[in-house]
């Protein structure tokens, strides 16, 4: 299934990857009729040198131009008028990608509960999937914040592909205590909604608007709450700002989401381990091969920075940049401007080393 777009000034793409074959998991599970939504924006060169792959967060899409403004788009560091920009959305979310309300080919059922749990590693798998279908091999620039972060790893480490630059952002090597308890916590709010075991599509929302309350927490920080919702008044008793803002989040995500692909995406974040199978996770970090920036939030709450800095440490020869800014972990969605100054210096020194490289070799 294809829709072409041509706008004035790049091409864009949404389209549909059937995988003919059976999509085996880390688990060693299972899945039939894999099916991968995409969009690409510009045009492949002729060395396919030009492409840029970006690898999306918990509750994202594959519409990088939409969820990135101000790093994708024209105009923007990453623009379609010179790059070959690709982002797919993965294994579990709902917008296009084989997920939880699928149809079961042997049922003929939605999956619901009994879709098979997957890893980071299998979203990874997917990508490269993908990449093979599209004839590409080489990747000028992989990037991908949070849990697209944790995918881009794990790509990186599969080495089914030639990436060039690597580009980390508010991510981690392997996912914290902290952040697995925010996970339980999130699916315990989700799983005591009893319409979540009812088969239903709209089956645990109630739970799911629970859940964003819960994830919102870890996703700002107290200063950001004080800057957007402090009342202006001192005689309220109720109906405070910040109340409204916790409920309005949640219904927002529940008209666009559901409550099956959180529960397992969320399993997904809590599996990434780069040292699972490996000899140590600083081990494995020491093999990447591309030119490496790791930026992290200086405020984050969910991927606090040492997490960040320990990647830096132990990727060879890797960048490290870091951000300050009221909005903790979702100021790598937020503050482009900050992350078009950090990753355009970054790719500059890249090409420099580039050509150096190259004069040497001559």
């Amino acid at each position: 299934m294809s829709k072409n777009i041509n706008t004035e000034n790049f091409n864009t793409a949404s389209e549909v990857y059937k995988y003919p074959k059976i999509f085996k998991l880390e688990s060693g599970k299972k899945l039939r009729n894999l099916e991968i939504a995409y969009q690409t924006y510009g045009k492949l060169n002729a060395n396919k040198d030009n492409v840029v792959w970006a690898c999306h967060a918990l509750t994202a899409n594959a519409d990088v131009l939409d969820w990135w403004k101000g790093l994708f788009g024209e105009n923007a560091l990453f623009n379609p008028k010179d790059h070959f920009i690709i982002c797919a959305n993965i294994i579990g979310s709902n917008y296009g990608t084989t997920n939880p309300l699928s149809e079961n080919p042997i049922t003929k059922q939605p999956y619901y509960l009994s879709f098979p749990e997957f890893t980071i590693r299998d979203l990874a798998a997917a990508h490269h999937l993908l990449a093979t279908h599209l004839g590409i091999t080489q990747i000028k620039t992989l990037i991908g914040g949070s849990l697209g972060g944790q995918q881009v790893l794990e790509w990186s480490l599969a080495g089914t592909n030639t990436i060039e630059n690597l580009i980390l952002v508010a991510t981690n090597a392997v996912h914290s205590p902290w952040g697995i308890a925010f996970n339980e916590s999130q699916r315990l709010a989700i799983s005591t909604d009893r319409t979540f075991y009812a088969n239903q599509p709209a089956g645990g929302l109630k739970g799911l608007k629970v859940a964003r309350s819960i994830a919102l927490l870890s996703y700002r920080t107290y200063q950001a709450y004080n800057d957007t919702q402090l009342e202006s008044i001192n005689d309220k008793t109720g109906d405070y700002r910040a109340a409204s803002y916790q409920n309005y989040q949640g219904e927002k995500l529940c008209k666009r989401f559901n409550a099956y692909s959180y529960w397992y995406l969320s399993k997904a974040m809590d599996s990434h381990n780069v040292g699972r199978g490996r000899k140590s996770i600083t081990d494995a970090l020491s093999k990447l091969k591309a030119n490496t920036l790791v930026v992290g939030i200086e405020n984050d709450v969910l991927f606090p920075i040492n997490e960040q800095q320990f990647l830096a440490k132990h990727i060879t020869d890797a960048t490290f940049a870091s951000i300050n800014c009221a909005y903790g972990h979702d100021g790598f969605l937020i503050e482009t401007d900050k992350l078009t100054n950090i990753i355009g210096n970054f790719l500059k020194e890249s090409a420099n080393k580039k050509i150096i490289k190259l004069s040497r070799t001559a």
